[in-house]
């Protein structure tokens, strides 16, 4: 594992050019749109809680904290802006427009708001080479408001955050366990703040990049893949009295994928005796994972590192795993 922090790129890459490639590539694909930070300031109205009329956190301002955050932990480097991918508009129009066909609105009458909105920062100064593969720091978030009761008086609002690493081969996102939060209940955009410090303070890099690395380390050879594919179909449909052995997350189209780039893939695909070691396995599951829907891709990168972690433990200490026997 080499670790090359600052400005230490590799030489035979020019800085601004994967300054604009982290910051370009998509990293959910499913049903999303790319929208600004500026369109979602000024041309996005904010829900509220209904019953006392008081303002929700808006996709915005959670973006904003969570930048402020990374420019006040990594004062030394630059912090990208922000990519943010958004789904389920939202439609509506003001008061004096009620009655009024569609068509025959004007832009000020309309208005609109997102359902759901994910967001990433890269942090393209501090990178790693893990297994041959450039990684560079991320910081993301997702909020969904169809998880949000805005029928009620105004509670505790729920946030999703998340600390790793990004693939520069294929714009992978590298989530740890330690790295990722899917419980945080705040009031307020200070509580936000406060809470997104926490998570990025109390996360383990040196960890984290040790268990990628030891990966590469572990190979399964042709018919353990298919194996392990066999077994990842019939998970979903073990009865509810057998003991599930893991929160496997992938859906079967995206178990398709993954068969389809192990023979496919150039960068992680299989080797020419049909052997796939660790690391590129889990790399195509956090590829499939990109069809993921925008609330639930982080966990499954998570379940998918937890995943192939449980895999190599398996196979370093000998034990028997219901998805490889």
């Amino acid at each position: 594992m080499e670790q090359t922090i600052n400005n230490y790129f590799p030489r035979e890459l020019n800085q601004e050019h994967v300054k604009s490639y982290i910051s370009s590539s998509g990293f959910i694909e499913a049903n999303t749109e790319e929208v600004t930070l500026e369109h979602l300031k000024k041309d996005c109205i904010i829900p509220v809680f209904s019953k006392d009329n008081e303002s929700t956190i808006s996709h915005a301002q959670f973006i904003n904290q969570v930048y402020e955050v990374a420019r006040e932990l990594y004062p030394e480097f630059e912090i990208a802006a922000p990519k943010i991918r958004a789904s389920h508009m939202v439609k509506g129009r003001i008061p004096s427009a009620v009655g009024k066909p569609a068509k025959e609105l004007s832009e000020h009458e309309k208005t609109i708001y997102y359902e759901r909105c994910a967001f990433l920062i890269d942090i393209p100064g501090i990178t790693e080479t893990v297994n041959g593969n450039t990684l560079s720091l991320s910081i993301g978030g997702v909020r969904a408001y169809n998880q949000e009761n805005l029928y009620s008086k105004k509670s505790l609002e729920k946030f999703k955050v998340f600390v790793g690493f990004k693939n520069w081969v294929c714009t992978n996102l590298c989530i740890s366990t330690d790295g990722f939060s899917n419980k945080i209940r705040v009031g307020s955009v200070s509580e936000l703040s406060e809470a997104v410090q926490q998570l990025v303070q109390g996360y383990n890099m040196e960890k984290h990049l040790g268990m990628m690395e030891r990966m590469s380390g572990f190979s399964l050879n042709e018919q353990q893949f298919a194996h392990l594919v066999g077994k990842l179909r019939m998970y979903p449909y073990l009865g509810k009295d057998t003991e599930q052995v893991f929160p496997i997350a992938l859906n079967d189209g995206q178990v398709t994928r993954v068969v389809k780039e192990y023979y496919g893939c150039s960068n992680f695909g299989k080797e020419e005796d049909g052997s796939i070691n660790l690391w590129n396995l889990y790399n195509l599951f956090t590829e499939a994972n990109k069809s993921s829907y925008i609330d639930n891709s982080f966990e499954r990168s998570v379940h998918a590192y937890e995943l192939v972690n449980m895999l190599g433990n398996s196979m370093q200490n000998g034990s028997a795993n219901w998805l490889l026997s």
